[in-house]
This record gives structure tokens, C-alpha cells and sequence, in this order.
């Protein structure tokens, strides 16, 4: 279920109840929202990122499992298609300035910080697996833990605010 917000069409004021805003207000506040949530989230995938690429030149990499070198490649990956997600934003208003596109811009840039946040939660799920299998020397302590983290992020990221937007929605189909 997509729930991207979405300027609304040009022959009607925008921004919900107590808002008066034509579509391109709308679209320029929603834009400024983006920016603010992308900024969060770029700064944190870009650290994590340049960390994640380093340990390749550490001397502790030389000694690992084929295992652990195979995740490390998985997991670096998944860093620079996150960051790749997140900074996605930046470039489409760079080509797009301009054009009135904003609203479709918002759309787009929303769907990639989805993206992203996806990519950036396996990154740390997969960089926290790495670790904990090398610092705990226990594969299944390192999963259970990963794993752990990784429903927390769901329920923290993903289902806490569908349920949020689901009582708020039957709130408002009750009145």
C-alpha cells in the first residue's frame, strides 16, 4: 500500500483540513519535507557507508570466512544503493528545476527515500550480522540478534505508522 503523499489536483486548494494552499504550495511545502526527512537519513547512510568501506583495509578482513568476506560484499553493496537511493532525491530536482514538475517530483523523491530506508535497514542488518558473527564467534547468537534488529525496524518504521495512518483513517470514516 503506497501512502506517499501527493499534491492534489490543480483545480482544487490543497494541504488538507486548516490549510489553504494552491497545489504548487502544497507541493513546495511537501518538497521542503522531503529535503528535512532525506537530510536524516543521507547523513546516517553516507557514515555508515564510508565505515563499511574501510574495513576491506583493515588487517582483521584478511582472516575472514569465506562467509564473512561473501556478506561484507553483499552489505557494501546495499550501503552504496542506499546512499545511491537516498542522494536520488538531490539529482531529480537538479534536472527537473524549472519544469513544474514539483509535484510529480515529490512522488518520485518519496518513493526512493522508501526505497532507501529499505536498503539502509538491510545494510545494517547485514553490517550488525558481520559483526556480531566475528565479535561473538557464535553464528546463531549474530543471527538472532540481527534478526531482532531488523523486526524492530519493521515494527518501528513500517508497522507503527500503518497503524498509526489506519486509526486515523477509521477515526475520520467514524465521524
Amino acid at each position: 500500500m503506497d501512502h506517499t503523499p501527493s499534491p492534489p489536483a490543480p483545480d482544487r486548494a490543497g494541504g488538507g483540513p486548516g490549510r489553504d494552499e494552491t497545489p504548487q504550495e502544497q507541493a513546495d511545502r511537501l518538497w521542503n519535507d522531503v529535503l528535512q526527512e532525506v537530510r536524516v537519513a543521507q547523513t546516517g547512510a553516507q557514515i555508515l557507508f564510508g565505515f563499511l568501506v574501510s574495513v576491506a583495509f583493515t588487517p582483521v578482513f584478511a582472516g575472514l570466512a569465506t562467509f564473512d568476506k561473501n556478506l561484507y560484499v553483499v552489505t557494501v553493496t546495499l550501503g552504496a544503493c542506499a546512499t545511491g537511493s537516498l542522494i536520488a532525491p538531490v539529482s531529480f530536482h537538479r534536472f527537473l528545476a524549472g519544469h513544474n514538475l514539483k509535484p510529480a517530483l515529490v512522488r518520485t523523491a518519496s518513493r526512493m527515500i522508501g526505497l532507501g530506508l529499505a536498503l539502509l535497514a538491510l545494510t545494517i542488518g547485514c553490517a550488525l550480522l558481520l559483526l556480531l558473527r566475528t565479535a561473538t564467534g557464535s553464528p546463531v547468537v549474530a543471527w538472532a540478534i540481527s534478526a531482532a534488529v531488523l523486526g524492530w525496524f519493521a515494527t518501528s518504521w513500517l508497522l507503527l505508522p500503518y497503524l498509526l495512518l489506519r486509526r486515523s483513517e477509521h477515526a475520520r470514516a467514524t465521524r
